[in-house]
């Protein structure tokens, strides 16, 4: 039975924390985001999220996007610093047409710092990225 079940591959769906001024508060803030890359839009984008250790664990939060356009990007979650130190796991499910797609991004303990930062294109910004 489970040989018959097609699990579509994601692509071109990305999460990217990117370091940004923080006008208001005057601070250098990591903010995660998500990425849709693709030339169609995305449906019931759902994001489930948490960070996680040996010996701890955060909250887990969850996120819901009605649609996330083609070539766009939406905010998911400012990240306090200390949560940087854990691994920090996004599980994004979307449609795209009638097809479900699932799929988890995790960036390991330590992965998201100054030092990791690249260009982000359709952003237009510099941060860590998972493909």
């Amino acid at each position: 039975m489970q040989k018959d079940i097609y699990i579509p591959k994601v692509t071109d769906v990305y999460v990217a924390v990117v370091n940004e001024y923080n006008d208001i508060y005057k601070t250098h803030d990591w903010n995660a985001y998500i990425i849709n890359d693709k030339d169609v839009d995305l449906e019931m984008v759902l994001i489930v999220t948490r960070g996680y250790s040996e010996t701890k664990k955060t909250s887990t939060m969850r996120h819901k996007l009605e649609k996330l356009p083609a070539k766009s990007y939406a905010k998911i979650e400012l990240i306090q610093e200390d949560i940087l130190a854990l691994n920090n796991e996004f599980k994004v499910t979307f449609f795209e047409g009638n097809k479900m797609f699932d799929r988890t991004y995790l960036f390991r303990k330590n992965t998201i710092n100054k030092k990791a930062l690249q260009s982000i294109s359709l952003m237009e910004a510099k941060g860590v990225l998972m493909r």
